[in-house]
């Protein structure tokens, strides 16, 4: 009892208690020891009271999106738990002991009354509350912004992918279309006479612009269509009619078509006039590919650089409507395969003097929770009109809903309705920093099962003498 006594009386936050506080904190704790690797407490555990590192050192992380951040390491006359009760909140990190560590543990009774007892030792404490809840804020901040850049990293390299697969694979058939085409197209010259030559060339023309131009068929259709062109080509003696046949289809070349040409060929003629067509649309069907690909690839990266207003002043007039556009490219691959996206914007939504990359950031926040809201099934509805001075941008889902009980603190910092380590609760507290701090706007929200939105209004001229 003399060595606790001792020992509290060394702890910077208890040097300012006289003899009689020190015999009274003596009384009213438990000594434990725990061996080195055990877990103190487990990030999300509700508080069961306040501690004071006697001997030892521990380590303290916050998981965030599955990844574990280191927060703080505490030693010996160091405290832990004071932020939690102080909040009633629970804990935001877990906590492991690197040593054998021992610590005093006070009941969270006993640490209120400590508080009434000891005024210098509760000044000390909400100091130490107030550092430690920089320190987590900071962890969380720094890791929101690497798993947003993470998502976004993430999302354009998927979507890049896909057309650059696209393209890489158009370009190796190509290569083997393009010798098939050339020696078929010598015998040709040798076999046919100009005017049917012509007579193909001109069937090819038609078709290449089919193909480019007209949107699929529906899959049942185009299966109908390809059973009724395999079964003319097998008619006609064409070898490997039923590979033939979905190229053909997909150029909008049917029987009737076929029949033409087939009046004024010799049956050897048109084995091989049928066999060029399909190479040279093939052809041209890979050239289109390719044509996509890139285009997609440059669109994106032109997405990317005007999302990030790269090589742009920060504060500049910008087009509401273009950022939101931005965002839904940049989130293409959370919202494609199952969000319906529905945009009412205002024609004639003036721009604003804004931060873009900011309120990018906060259409990106809004949009992918709705997405996450919905599991990724729904309808993502993009609303902008003008009110007087104002432009209020509204994003409505049709997930589950806020509950009412929580509504009023989502936008606190930390605060999320995710599981334990499954978002970092800054999400929407960033939002409303960019909103409100930036721009002297507002942002609210009204939330029902099936209809949630997010209200954005931002001044129009208020940032305007800056720009």
């Amino acid at each position: 009892m003399a060595n606790l006594k001792q020992t509290l009386q060394q702890i910077p936050l208890f040097s300012a208690l006289d003899d009689e506080q020190i015999q009274w904190l003596v009384k009213q704790g438990s000594e434990i020891t725990l061996p080195a690797g055990t877990q103190i407490a487990k990030q999300g555990d509700p508080a069961d009271g306040f501690y004071i590192i006697l001997d030892g050192t521990t380590k303290w992380t916050r998981t965030v999106n599955g990844q574990s951040v280191h927060a703080v390491t505490l030693g010996a006359g160091e405290v832990f738990a004071e932020l939690i009760l102080l909040l009633d909140e629970p804990y935001p990190t877990t906590g492991y002991t690197l040593t054998e560590v021992r610590v005093y543990k006070l009941s969270p009774e006993t640490f209120w009354e400590l508080m009434q007892r000891a005024p210098t030792t509760e000044r000390q404490i909400l100091k130490i509350a107030a550092q430690r809840s920089q320190i987590h804020q900071s962890v969380t901040q720094q890791q929101a912004k690497l798993i947003s850049l993470g998502t976004l990293a993430a999302g354009l390299a998927h979507e890049l992918n896909n057309p650059a697969a696209a393209g890489s694979r158009a370009a190796q058939q190509l290569r083997d279309t393009f010798s098939d085409i050339q020696a078929r197209l010598l015998t040709m010259c040798q076999d046919l006479p100009d005017a049917q030559r012509q007579l193909l060339i001109s069937l090819y023309k038609s078709a290449v612009t089919d193909l480019v131009n007209t949107r699929p068929l529906d899959p049942l259709v185009q299966s109908d269509r390809e059973d009724e062109l395999t079964d003319w080509l097998d008619d006609h003696a064409i070898q490997n009619g039923w590979k033939l046949s979905p190229t053909l289809v997909s150029a909008g070349i049917d029987t009737e078509k076929l029949d033409a040409i087939a009046d004024q060929l010799t049956p050897t003629a048109l084995q091989s006039a049928i066999h060029w067509l399909t190479e040279s649309l093939t052809l041209a069907g890979l050239v289109h590919t390719v044509e996509q690909s890139t285009t997609r690839i440059s669109h994106l990266v032109k997405a990317i650089k005007s999302y990030s207003y790269m090589d742009q002043a920060p504060l500049q007039e910008i087009d509401l409507h273009e950022g939101l556009e931005d965002t839904l490219t940049i989130l293409n691959h959370k919202l494609k395969y199952g969000i319906t996206i529905e945009r009412q914007y205002d024609a004639n939504l003036p721009k604003i003097c804004a931060y873009g990359s900011e309120l990018n950031q906060v259409w990106t926040n809004l949009i992918d929770n709705a997405a996450d809201a919905m599991n990724g099934n729904g309808k993502l509805m993009i609303r902008t009109t003008q009110m007087n001075q104002h432009v209020q941008v509204e994003i409505t889902d049709t997930g589950t809903g806020i509950p009412k009980t929580v509504r009023s603190r989502i936008f606190e910092p930390f605060f999320t309705t995710k599981g334990v380590g499954q978002g970092t609760g800054l999400g929407l507290d960033i939002a409303r920093r960019i909103v409100v701090d930036r721009h002297h706007g507002e942002i609210w929200v009204t939330s029902e099962p099936g209809n949630t939105c997010f209200h954005v209004c931002l001044p129009i001229s208020q940032l305007k003498s800056q720009c």
